[in-house]
Protein backbone atom coordinates (compact mmCIF):
# COMPACT_ATOMS: atom_id res chain seq x y z
CA UNK A 1 0.00 0.00 0.00
CA UNK A 2 1.18 3.41 -1.04
CA UNK A 3 0.02 6.11 1.14
CA UNK A 4 0.49 9.87 0.21
CA UNK A 5 1.08 11.97 3.50
CA UNK A 6 0.10 15.59 4.35
CA UNK A 7 1.55 17.90 7.25
CA UNK A 8 0.18 21.27 7.57
CA UNK A 9 -0.56 21.89 11.16
CA UNK A 10 1.96 25.19 11.70
CA UNK A 11 4.48 26.82 9.95
CA UNK A 12 5.67 23.54 7.71
CA UNK A 13 4.27 22.43 4.62
CA UNK A 14 5.33 18.55 4.45
CA UNK A 15 4.30 15.83 1.63
CA UNK A 16 6.03 12.37 1.51
CA UNK A 17 5.31 9.39 -0.05
CA UNK A 18 5.94 5.85 2.05
CA UNK A 19 5.27 1.99 0.83
CA UNK A 20 3.59 0.29 3.41
CA UNK A 21 3.44 -2.80 1.45
CA UNK A 22 4.60 -6.35 3.30
CA UNK A 23 5.48 -6.72 7.29
CA UNK A 24 7.98 -4.55 7.72
CA UNK A 25 8.63 -0.72 8.67
CA UNK A 26 7.14 1.34 5.73
CA UNK A 27 9.56 2.46 3.24
CA UNK A 28 9.77 6.27 2.57
CA UNK A 29 9.92 6.84 -1.43
CA UNK A 30 10.14 10.42 -1.28
CA UNK A 31 9.38 13.53 0.89
CA UNK A 32 9.53 17.59 0.53
CA UNK A 33 9.44 20.23 2.93
CA UNK A 34 8.63 23.48 2.99
CA UNK A 35 9.32 26.08 6.01
CA UNK A 36 8.02 29.40 6.65
CA UNK A 37 10.71 30.57 9.15
CA UNK A 38 11.51 33.24 7.07
CA UNK A 39 8.28 34.45 6.43
CA UNK A 40 7.60 34.81 10.11
CA UNK A 41 10.20 36.52 11.42
CA UNK A 42 9.39 39.86 10.56
CA UNK A 43 6.47 39.05 13.40
CA UNK A 44 8.67 37.58 16.18
CA UNK A 45 6.28 34.14 15.80
CA UNK A 46 3.80 32.44 13.27
CA UNK A 47 0.81 34.59 11.87
CA UNK A 48 -1.94 32.04 11.40
CA UNK A 49 -3.81 33.55 8.48
CA UNK A 50 0.04 33.95 6.58
CA UNK A 51 0.67 30.25 7.55
CA UNK A 52 -2.81 29.23 6.25
CA UNK A 53 -2.42 31.28 2.92
CA UNK A 54 1.06 29.88 2.44
CA UNK A 55 0.12 26.35 2.72
CA UNK A 56 -2.20 27.35 -0.10
CA UNK A 57 0.56 27.92 -2.04
CA UNK A 58 3.28 25.31 -1.62
CA UNK A 59 0.92 22.03 -1.26
CA UNK A 60 0.78 21.35 -5.02
CA UNK A 61 3.73 21.99 -6.04
CA UNK A 62 5.36 20.22 -2.88
CA UNK A 63 3.01 17.15 -3.98
CA UNK A 64 4.54 16.70 -7.55
CA UNK A 65 8.06 17.45 -6.34
CA UNK A 66 7.28 13.98 -4.16
CA UNK A 67 5.83 12.01 -7.22
CA UNK A 68 8.93 12.72 -9.46
CA UNK A 69 10.88 11.87 -6.83
CA UNK A 70 9.22 8.24 -6.26
CA UNK A 71 8.65 7.83 -10.29
CA UNK A 72 5.15 7.61 -9.18
CA UNK A 73 2.02 8.91 -11.12
CA UNK A 74 -0.49 10.26 -8.82
CA UNK A 75 -2.99 7.61 -10.04
CA UNK A 76 -0.70 4.88 -8.29
CA UNK A 77 -1.07 6.27 -4.46
CA UNK A 78 -3.57 3.61 -2.68
CA UNK A 79 -4.78 5.77 0.09
CA UNK A 80 -4.12 9.57 1.35
CA UNK A 81 -3.57 10.83 4.96
CA UNK A 82 -3.49 14.02 6.63
CA UNK A 83 -2.63 15.69 9.78
CA UNK A 84 -6.43 16.16 11.43
CA UNK A 85 -4.88 17.83 14.73
CA UNK A 86 -3.83 18.93 17.16
CA UNK A 87 -2.25 22.62 15.63
CA UNK A 88 -4.03 25.78 13.83
CA UNK A 89 -7.37 25.70 12.82
CA UNK A 90 -6.90 26.90 9.02
CA UNK A 91 -3.52 25.23 8.40
CA UNK A 92 -5.04 22.10 9.22
CA UNK A 93 -8.14 22.82 6.77
CA UNK A 94 -5.32 23.05 4.28
CA UNK A 95 -4.22 19.63 4.13
CA UNK A 96 -7.31 17.88 5.17
CA UNK A 97 -9.20 19.89 2.42
CA UNK A 98 -6.25 19.01 -0.49
CA UNK A 99 -6.01 15.50 1.21
CA UNK A 100 -9.94 14.51 0.93
CA UNK A 101 -10.06 16.27 -2.75
CA UNK A 102 -7.37 14.35 -3.94
CA UNK A 103 -9.02 11.24 -2.27
CA UNK A 104 -12.45 11.55 -3.85
CA UNK A 105 -11.42 12.20 -7.36
CA UNK A 106 -9.14 8.80 -6.71
CA UNK A 107 -11.57 7.23 -5.59
CA UNK A 108 -9.38 5.78 -2.49
CA UNK A 109 -9.68 6.11 1.37
CA UNK A 110 -8.53 8.82 3.31
CA UNK A 111 -7.62 9.15 6.99
CA UNK A 112 -6.87 11.67 9.31
CA UNK A 113 -3.86 11.23 12.05
CA UNK A 114 -2.69 12.53 15.01
CA UNK A 115 -0.11 15.06 14.53
CA UNK A 116 1.86 13.50 18.20
CA UNK A 117 1.50 9.82 17.15
CA UNK A 118 3.20 10.95 14.10
CA UNK A 119 6.11 12.36 15.99
CA UNK A 120 6.01 9.37 18.09
CA UNK A 121 6.24 7.42 15.44
CA UNK A 122 9.11 9.12 13.59
CA UNK A 123 11.91 7.29 15.00
CA UNK A 124 10.78 3.96 12.73
CA UNK A 125 12.21 5.76 9.80
CA UNK A 126 15.58 6.31 11.09
CA UNK A 127 18.93 4.18 10.24
CA UNK A 128 17.54 2.93 13.60
CA UNK A 129 14.82 2.51 14.00
CA UNK A 130 13.27 1.27 18.23
CA UNK A 131 10.88 -1.88 18.90
CA UNK A 132 7.97 -2.37 20.91
CA UNK A 133 7.55 -1.67 24.10
CA UNK A 134 9.39 1.44 24.91
CA UNK A 135 9.08 4.74 26.99
CA UNK A 136 9.13 7.53 24.54
CA UNK A 137 9.68 10.97 25.22
CA UNK A 138 7.55 13.19 23.28
CA UNK A 139 8.57 16.99 23.03
CA UNK A 140 7.32 18.95 20.36
CA UNK A 141 5.95 22.29 20.24
CA UNK A 142 3.38 22.88 23.46
CA UNK A 143 4.01 19.23 24.32
CA UNK A 144 6.05 17.62 26.51
CA UNK A 145 4.94 13.84 27.69
CA UNK A 146 6.72 11.07 28.59
CA UNK A 147 4.38 7.74 27.21
CA UNK A 148 4.64 3.96 27.58
CA UNK A 149 4.41 2.96 23.65
CA UNK A 150 3.55 -0.85 23.89
CA UNK A 151 2.32 -0.78 19.60
CA UNK A 152 0.85 0.96 17.20
CA UNK A 153 -2.28 2.92 18.78
CA UNK A 154 -1.37 1.45 22.55
CA UNK A 155 0.05 4.49 24.37
CA UNK A 156 -0.52 5.33 28.24
CA UNK A 157 0.66 8.51 29.48
CA UNK A 158 3.13 8.48 32.42
CA UNK A 159 3.43 12.38 32.67
CA UNK A 160 3.22 15.54 30.97
CA UNK A 161 3.65 19.24 31.81
CA UNK A 162 1.40 21.29 34.20
CA UNK A 163 1.83 24.59 32.12
CA UNK A 164 4.85 25.90 29.60
CA UNK A 165 6.29 22.91 27.86
CA UNK A 166 9.85 22.60 27.22
CA UNK A 167 10.10 24.03 23.58
CA UNK A 168 8.04 26.66 24.93
CA UNK A 169 10.88 27.39 27.96
CA UNK A 170 13.56 27.80 25.12
CA UNK A 171 11.23 30.33 22.71
CA UNK A 172 10.31 32.24 26.01
CA UNK A 173 13.89 32.00 26.86
CA UNK A 174 14.97 33.23 23.74
CA UNK A 175 12.40 36.06 23.20
CA UNK A 176 13.61 37.17 26.69
CA UNK A 177 17.27 37.88 25.47
CA UNK A 178 16.44 39.04 22.50
CA UNK A 179 17.21 36.44 20.31
CA UNK A 180 14.91 36.03 16.77
CA UNK A 181 12.52 33.23 15.46
CA UNK A 182 12.41 30.39 15.60
CA UNK A 183 13.71 30.97 19.77
CA UNK A 184 14.74 26.99 20.40
CA UNK A 185 17.34 26.62 18.28
CA UNK A 186 18.66 30.13 17.74
CA UNK A 187 19.18 29.65 22.00
CA UNK A 188 20.66 26.61 21.52
CA UNK A 189 23.08 27.72 19.06
CA UNK A 190 24.00 30.77 21.69
CA UNK A 191 24.44 28.65 24.56
CA UNK A 192 27.32 26.68 23.15
CA UNK A 193 29.93 29.79 23.35
CA UNK A 194 28.49 30.13 27.22
CA UNK A 195 29.30 28.92 30.56
CA UNK A 196 25.97 26.19 31.69
CA UNK A 197 27.15 26.92 35.08
CA UNK A 198 27.42 30.76 35.42
CA UNK A 199 23.43 30.76 36.43
CA UNK A 200 21.87 28.28 38.59
CA UNK A 201 18.26 28.46 37.37
CA UNK A 202 15.74 26.17 39.11
CA UNK A 203 15.01 22.28 37.76
CA UNK A 204 10.73 22.68 38.24
CA UNK A 205 9.82 19.36 39.82
CA UNK A 206 12.65 17.61 39.35
CA UNK A 207 12.13 15.84 42.93
CA UNK A 208 7.65 15.67 42.37
CA UNK A 209 7.84 11.96 42.52
CA UNK A 210 5.94 12.01 39.53
CA UNK A 211 6.71 12.22 35.88
CA UNK A 212 5.23 15.22 35.23
CA UNK A 213 6.96 18.33 34.04
CA UNK A 214 6.40 22.07 34.75
CA UNK A 215 8.67 24.73 32.69
CA UNK A 216 7.00 28.18 33.73
CA UNK A 217 8.79 28.81 36.91
CA UNK A 218 11.94 28.67 34.68
CA UNK A 219 11.14 31.62 32.48
CA UNK A 220 10.21 33.53 35.49
CA UNK A 221 13.45 32.69 36.51
CA UNK A 222 15.07 33.63 33.27
CA UNK A 223 13.30 36.61 33.00
CA UNK A 224 14.24 37.87 36.77
CA UNK A 225 17.78 37.38 35.80
CA UNK A 226 18.02 39.39 32.76
CA UNK A 227 16.48 42.34 34.68
CA UNK A 228 18.90 41.96 37.38
CA UNK A 229 22.02 41.78 35.09
CA UNK A 230 20.80 44.35 33.22
CA UNK A 231 20.02 46.85 36.17
CA UNK A 232 16.67 46.91 35.82
CA UNK A 233 13.47 47.99 38.11
CA UNK A 234 12.02 44.51 38.84
CA UNK A 235 8.23 45.34 37.93
CA UNK A 236 9.73 46.46 34.09
CA UNK A 237 7.00 44.34 32.10
CA UNK A 238 9.58 43.13 29.42
CA UNK A 239 13.00 43.40 28.08
CA UNK A 240 12.76 45.71 25.85
CA UNK A 241 12.06 48.55 28.33
CA UNK A 242 15.43 47.19 30.31
CA UNK A 243 17.37 50.44 31.41
CA UNK A 244 20.36 48.65 30.10
CA UNK A 245 21.29 45.89 27.60
CA UNK A 246 22.99 42.75 28.19
CA UNK A 247 26.81 41.93 27.64
CA UNK A 248 26.90 39.52 24.70
CA UNK A 249 28.78 37.08 27.20
CA UNK A 250 25.95 37.53 29.74
CA UNK A 251 23.40 36.47 26.90
CA UNK A 252 25.71 33.42 26.12
CA UNK A 253 25.80 32.24 29.75
CA UNK A 254 22.45 32.33 30.32
CA UNK A 255 21.10 30.85 27.41
CA UNK A 256 24.37 27.85 28.47
CA UNK A 257 22.49 28.23 32.18
CA UNK A 258 18.60 28.14 30.80
CA UNK A 259 19.53 24.94 28.25
CA UNK A 260 21.43 23.22 30.99
CA UNK A 261 18.12 23.42 33.34
CA UNK A 262 15.67 22.19 30.40
CA UNK A 263 17.84 19.35 29.57
CA UNK A 264 18.47 18.11 33.38
CA UNK A 265 15.33 17.85 33.88
CA UNK A 266 14.25 16.31 30.10
CA UNK A 267 16.66 13.74 30.86
CA UNK A 268 16.39 12.96 34.61
CA UNK A 269 12.81 12.48 34.35
CA UNK A 270 13.14 10.41 31.20
CA UNK A 271 15.53 7.58 33.34
CA UNK A 272 12.83 7.94 36.12
CA UNK A 273 9.96 6.64 33.53
CA UNK A 274 12.35 3.65 32.03
CA UNK A 275 12.98 2.88 36.16
CA UNK A 276 9.17 3.19 36.58
CA UNK A 277 8.43 0.95 33.69
CA UNK A 278 11.21 -1.64 33.80
CA UNK A 279 11.44 -1.15 30.40
CA UNK A 280 14.93 -1.05 28.40
CA UNK A 281 14.36 1.27 25.49
CA UNK A 282 13.81 4.92 25.04
CA UNK A 283 12.82 6.98 21.95
CA UNK A 284 13.22 10.83 21.61
CA UNK A 285 10.71 12.46 18.98
CA UNK A 286 9.57 16.05 18.48
CA UNK A 287 11.23 19.21 17.37
CA UNK A 288 13.46 19.88 20.65
CA UNK A 289 14.43 15.79 20.49
CA UNK A 290 16.89 18.03 17.79
CA UNK A 291 18.71 19.67 20.74
CA UNK A 292 22.18 18.44 20.34
CA UNK A 293 22.90 18.87 24.54
CA UNK A 294 19.64 16.96 24.76
CA UNK A 295 21.16 13.82 22.60
CA UNK A 296 24.16 13.91 24.40
CA UNK A 297 23.44 13.85 27.76
CA UNK A 298 20.39 11.29 27.05
CA UNK A 299 23.05 8.83 25.24
CA UNK A 300 25.61 9.26 27.94
CA UNK A 301 22.89 8.75 30.75
CA UNK A 302 21.33 5.86 28.79
CA UNK A 303 24.81 3.84 28.18
CA UNK A 304 25.11 4.34 32.12
CA UNK A 305 21.92 2.96 32.85
CA UNK A 306 22.42 -0.04 29.62
CA UNK A 307 19.28 1.60 27.73
CA UNK A 308 18.94 1.63 23.89
CA UNK A 309 18.00 5.20 22.91
CA UNK A 310 16.61 6.49 19.64
CA UNK A 311 15.92 9.47 17.77
CA UNK A 312 14.24 10.48 13.91
CA UNK A 313 16.74 11.84 11.81
CA UNK A 314 17.65 15.54 12.11
CA UNK A 315 15.50 16.45 9.28
CA UNK A 316 12.56 14.77 10.91
CA UNK A 317 12.78 15.88 13.90
CA UNK A 318 10.68 19.47 12.82
CA UNK A 319 7.10 18.96 11.42
CA UNK A 320 6.88 16.87 7.93
CA UNK A 321 4.61 15.00 5.64
CA UNK A 322 6.43 11.67 6.34
CA UNK A 323 5.89 11.21 9.74
CA UNK A 324 2.24 11.56 9.07
CA UNK A 325 2.48 8.91 5.81
CA UNK A 326 4.46 6.61 8.12
CA UNK A 327 1.86 6.78 11.14
CA UNK A 328 -1.28 5.75 8.72
CA UNK A 329 0.96 3.21 6.97
CA UNK A 330 2.10 2.05 10.49
CA UNK A 331 -1.82 1.88 11.54
CA UNK A 332 -2.89 -0.10 8.20
CA UNK A 333 -0.17 -2.67 9.30
CA UNK A 334 -1.88 -2.98 12.32
CA UNK A 335 -5.27 -3.21 11.09
CA UNK A 336 -6.61 -0.06 12.64
CA UNK A 337 -7.35 2.00 9.40
CA UNK A 338 -11.03 1.61 7.66
CA UNK A 339 -9.48 1.06 3.93
CA UNK A 340 -12.56 0.67 2.57
CA UNK A 341 -12.53 4.41 -0.35
CA UNK A 342 -15.50 7.18 0.82
CA UNK A 343 -15.52 6.15 4.52
CA UNK A 344 -14.05 9.19 5.41
CA UNK A 345 -14.81 11.71 2.88
CA UNK A 346 -16.76 14.19 5.30
CA UNK A 347 -13.81 15.51 7.36
CA UNK A 348 -12.89 17.78 10.50
CA UNK A 349 -10.06 19.01 12.16
CA UNK A 350 -9.10 18.98 15.99
CA UNK A 351 -6.76 21.92 17.03
CA UNK A 352 -7.08 20.42 20.07
CA UNK A 353 -6.72 16.84 20.13
CA UNK A 354 -4.52 15.21 23.36
CA UNK A 355 -3.28 12.07 22.46
CA UNK A 356 -4.72 10.30 25.29
CA UNK A 357 -8.20 10.90 22.83
CA UNK A 358 -6.42 8.93 20.00
CA UNK A 359 -8.75 6.04 19.63
CA UNK A 360 -7.43 2.87 17.93
CA UNK A 361 -8.95 3.27 15.05
CA UNK A 362 -9.14 6.18 12.39
CA UNK A 363 -12.71 8.13 11.93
Amino acid sequence: MRILGFESSCDETGVALVDASGPGVPRLLGHALHSQIEMHQAYGGVVPELASRDHIRRVLPLTEAVLAQAGLPLGDVDAIAYTRGPGLAGALLVGAGVAVSLAMALGKPVHGIHHLEGHLLSPFLSADPPEFPFVALLVSGGHTQLMRVDGVGRYDLLGETIDDAAGEAFDKSAKLLGLGYPGGPALARLAGQGDALAYRFPRPMLHSGDLDFSFAGLKTAVLTQVKRLAHARPEGPATSHLADPLTEQQKTDVAASAQAAIVEVLVKKSLAALKTTGLRRLVVAGGVGANALLRQQLDAACARAGVRVHYPELHLCTDNGAMIALAAGLRAQAGLLDTAAGAAYRFDVRPRWPLADLEPAST
